[in-house]
């Protein structure tokens, strides 16, 4: 015969078997206690009786009385059956300082010696002992009788060990009810623990759930989106690699408050607000992140906020570059369509015999182009900030928008780190003509000046300009004055241009009223290749 044990097919149901188990075993060993503690209530209480009655007995006159008379058995018989009757004791024996019997429940045993432990009572003290006698075990107390401080006989009083037995099995019903009573309850306790389990655990077992938690760390961590759990407390729960990377977390910071991992004031309000939010703008660290966050709720309350972090830098960047590259196609296609006019000019100026109009109109275009070019070159000396200026003078124009330099305008080489130049020019210069392209006069205006070791750099434009709102709102992600396109939407340029500036140690500031004003200051370039470190992920 084999017995076979098979292992629970869900957690809540090995929940149930170790709890059912645990229950049987408590239940067990409460009875245990139960009928001992009342095996040794019943005993003391035995005790109590035969030294109670032993010591009134031996307190009283008639006591005395027979032990000085001349024959103490005969005086003494009916006194001590008397008081076994009345206390109910199984024996009351009256004997001599020496322990001679002079009364006993068995007339044969009168005028023999007791059979028992008298030493301590010889003395005056008291003794309580489980001795077999005469009559078989017993409890039993022997106290001495006194007269003039003498001791006089000797009282035993004594309780038969299976009246104690009797009173014992008498409350056994009891302790076995009170046993099945804590069973019933123990069990529907673990029944109980293991519905609640099996609803959070969904009926798996064990093995089932160490897969769910080990794809779990698989996705959580492998998945390119962030993602990170705030509680309901502002502490981070759950955060993944690609959430610390976005971040700029070193280490893992689960478990940490949210307001102690210094992020700023509007990326910490999405990682703990409530509602939905869906692909709000946020930069952090020179990134453009997508952030979209749903608020939890458990039991009708705020539980946590899970947030997920899209990383759109890669993205902006490219859209940025098709923009231009579109917009400088546009450029190309309507220089070409005006170059093709004045060919057309110049050929039929020559086919009309007039060459030398054909030849000054030619010459004039040309020179015009490179004076234009010449002062870009002669004003900005930075290669890549001229080149960014040249392509953006050829965007605007095909807007209708003319795009200048101040004439004092100077920006040496070396002074303004290219990337940032192109950074920050690229996108306040995009803004002004987005501004300016609706005005009458649709005109933007760009000035570079150096001293005092700073860079100071002015974008304006002939655009409405900025209300209150506008001016205090315009440098957050994700704001923006004008219709969303694009993947991403608008309100990211402006953005990314405060937090260069920030980053180099710089400031930016715009002026209220028609036509905006952008004018940024940067401490001078040691290094024209110096850029911020998060710049350069």
């Amino acid at each position: 015969m084999f017995i076979v044990f098979t292992v629970p097919r869900s957690v809540a149901a090995h929940v149930l078997a170790v709890l059912s188990g645990v229950a049987v075993l408590v239940v067990a060993l409460s009875v245990a206690m139960a009928y001992v503690q009342a095996r040794r209530q019943v005993e003391a209480t035995a005790t109590e009786k035969v030294i109670s009655i032993a010591t009134t007995i031996a307190a009283t006159d008639d006591v005395r009385e027979g032990l000085m008379a001349d024959d103490p058995a005969a005086a003494l018989a009916g006194f001590a059956e008397h008081e076994r009757a009345l206390t109910g004791a199984d024996f009351v024996v009256i004997m001599s300082p020496s322990g001679l019997r002079y009364t006993h429940p068995d007339p044969a045993q009168v005028g023999e010696m007791f059979v028992g432990t008298i030493a301590g009572a010889q003395a005056g003290g008291t003794v309580v002992e489980e001795y077999v006698g005469t009559l078989g075990p017993s409890t039993r107390a022997v106290v001495p009788v006194l007269a003039d401080g003498q001791v006089i006989g000797l009282v035993s009083v004594g309780v038969l060990r299976e009246k104690v037995t009797a009173q014992l099995r008498a409350l056994m019903p009891q302790i076995v009810v009170a046993g099945l009573a804590a069973g019933v309850l123990s069990g529907a306790a673990a029944l109980v623990v293991a519905y609640r389990v099996r609803r959070q655990t969904l009926g798996l077992n064990a093995a089932d759930l160490q897969r769910l938690h080990d794809h779990h760390e698989a996705v959580l961590h492998a998945v390119r989106e962030g993602l990170i759990i705030v509680g309901a407390d502002g502490r981070v729960e759950v955060i993944n690699d690609e959430a610390r990377r976005l971040l700029g977390f070193s280490d893992d910071v689960a478990g940490r408050r949210l307001a102690d991992l210094g992020l700023p004031d509007d990326l910490a309000r999405m990682l703990c607000a409530t509602g939905d939010h869906v692909d709000t703008p946020q930069v952090r660290g020179g990134r453009v992140l997508l952030v979209s966050s749903r608020e939890v709720v458990r039991q009708g309350r705020r539980a946590a906020t899970l947030t997920t972090l899209r990383d759109r830098t890669e993205l902006e960047a490219v859209t940025g570059q098709l923009g231009a590259a579109r917009s400088l196609a546009d450029a190309l296609h309507a220089q070409a369509h005006e170059s093709a006019n004045r060919m057309h000019t110049v050929t039929t100026l020559i086919e009309l015999g007039r060459t030398e109009q054909a030849l000054q109109f030619a010459t004039e275009e040309l020179r015009a182009t490179q004076r234009q070019r010449d002062a870009v070159l002669a004003a900005i000396e930075e290669p890549s900030v001229a080149a960014l200026l040249l392509g953006k003078i050829a965007q605007a124009a095909e807007r209708g928008v003319r795009l200048d330099l101040d004439d004092d305008a100077y920006l040496p080489a070396g002074a303004l780190g290219a990337r940032a130049g192109v950074t920050i020019l690229g996108n306040l210069v995009d803004n002004a003509i987005d501004a300016a392209a609706p005005s009458a006069e649709k005109l933007v205006v760009i000035d570079a000046e150096v001293g005092a070791g700073q860079v100071r750099l002015t974008v304006s434009d002939t655009g409405p300009g900025l209300d209150a709102e506008g001016l205090a709102h315009a440098f957050e992600p994700g704001w923006s004055t004008k219709a969303t396109d694009g993947p991403i939407g608008r309100g990211i340029g402006l953005a990314l241009v405060r937090q260069t500036v920030e980053q180099l140690g710089g400031r930016i500031q715009v002026s209220p009223g028609a036509g905006a004003v952008f004018e940024v200051q940067l401490p001078l370039s040691t290094n024209p290749d110096e850029q911020p470190e998060e710049l350069d992920e």
